[in-house]
């Protein structure tokens, strides 16, 4: 007789030559294996031999796997450790997923199964940019400066973030009237990237659109009506302005003072001297001084008849005609209807140097200086060229 069989965590089906009730005597075969979770470690069959021992020996090991490598951002739960039928369920850090099995088994070959999951950052960065703002553009401006703090941005997985990009203007830049988008770009270190935009819009206060007053013109600064903006009223050449001379377009959007008008020049001849009567003619006026010994004076009539015929020619360029015409105690100073007094022609004769004796004429620009000076009827074509391309300023 052998002894008899007890395999831990197994069991030895037995055959004996002699019958059932020999299952441990001389010749007897079993056949050994072990329970689930279990692996033989020894032969699989033995025999009872003549000096009383099995041909071998075997014993039942637990199945037991590898125990799993760490997940880099991540950890795993299993339900019994690395024996076999365990487990093991894989989780990844917030802001990362996981890609590839979530879970692996312990198998009966001792080897896991599927393959070793990954975690990896998927998820945007979280980014908020500033309110959308209005301003007001500055006064006499047609931008405002606007300033701003940068948005918020927060990656989920490691908190690291690459880069931030702006797409528009940067903050403290000067907008010009309008809407203007301003976007942010934000890119964590897998290169995952989120956006977020908001607006800035510019109002330009506006004052309504001044009309320039009949036989004058408006000089504006910066935009003309908007916030600010400083208008200036001018009157053509023999016009004179009345009322206030400026507005400023005001924050309530109104102006200042009330629209002037510009009338006819009054030539006021009672003054005391020939530079009192030239200061009313002051960037307001040219002067034609024409000057003839006696009203039959054939050049004086020849000119006065040409200048005639060209009365709208001179009164577009701004000409005034001055005559003195013939000589003392029966000289006579005129400007259109109004008559010079004696002592003003006299000085207005030695003013210019026009002498009684012959005909002559002096050209006199806005600013009182002799331009030009003529011994002979000056045909009006002549003069005006000489006025269109010398004497006219910018806006004429």
């Amino acid at each position: 007789w052998c002894a008899t069989l007890n395999i831990h965590r197994g069991d030895a089906t037995c055959y004996s030559p002699r019958g059932s009730s020999y299952r441990s005597s001389l010749g007897t075969r079993c056949e050994l294996s072990c329970a689930r979770g279990y692996r033989l470690v020894g032969p699989s069959s033995v025999l009872c031999l003549p000096n009383r021992h099995w041909s071998g020996m075997a014993y039942c090991r637990q199945i037991r796997c590898h125990v799993l490598p760490a997940v880099l951002r991540g950890s795993y739960e299993c339900s019994a450790g690395v024996q076999m039928d365990s487990r093991c369920d894989y989780t990844c850090l917030p802001g990362y997923q996981l890609e590839g099995d979530r879970s692996r088994v312990c198998m009966e070959d001792g080897r896991w199964s599927g393959s070793e999951p990954i975690c990896v950052d998927m998820e945007p960065p979280k980014i908020r940019c500033p309110d959308s703002r209005e301003r007001i553009a500055e006064p006499g401006k047609l931008t405002a400066t606007v300033y701003w703090d940068p948005p918020r941005v927060k990656d989920s997985a490691d908190g690291v973030i690459k880069r931030v990009m702006l797409r528009g203007p940067e903050p403290g830049s000067e907008f010009p009237e309008g809407e203007h988008v301003i976007r942010y770009t934000a890119h964590d270190q897998a290169y995952n990237r989120a956006s977020c935009k908001f607006s800035v819009r510019v109002q330009v206060r506006r004052c309504a659109v001044l009309k320039p007053p009949q036989n004058g013109y408006i000089s504006c600064t910066s935009d003309g009506n908007n916030y600010g903006a400083t208008c200036e009223y001018l009157c053509d050449g023999g016009f004179e302005r009345q009322g206030t001379s400026l507005r400023v377009c005001q924050s309530t959007q109104q102006w200042t003072g009330s629209q002037p008008r510009c009338a006819p020049m009054q030539i006021n001849t009672a003054v005391n001297s020939a530079a009192s009567l030239l200061d009313q003619f002051h960037e307001k006026r040219r002067l034609l001084v024409i000057s003839a010994p006696d009203p039959s004076n054939r050049y004086y009539k020849m000119q006065i008849s040409m200048l005639q015929q060209a009365a709208c020619g001179l009164d577009l360029r701004h000409v005034t005609t001055v005559e003195l015409v013939g000589q003392p105690p029966h000289e006579v100073g005129r400007i259109r209807e109004h008559q010079l007094s004696l002592g003003i022609i006299e000085e207005l004769r030695q003013f210019l140097h026009l002498t009684r004796s012959h005909f002559n004429a002096v050209l006199l620009d806005k600013a009182g200086t002799d331009r030009e000076r003529y011994i002979s009827p000056v045909n009006p074509d002549e003069l005006f060229v000489f006025i269109d391309t010398y004497l006219l300023s910018e806006r004429e």
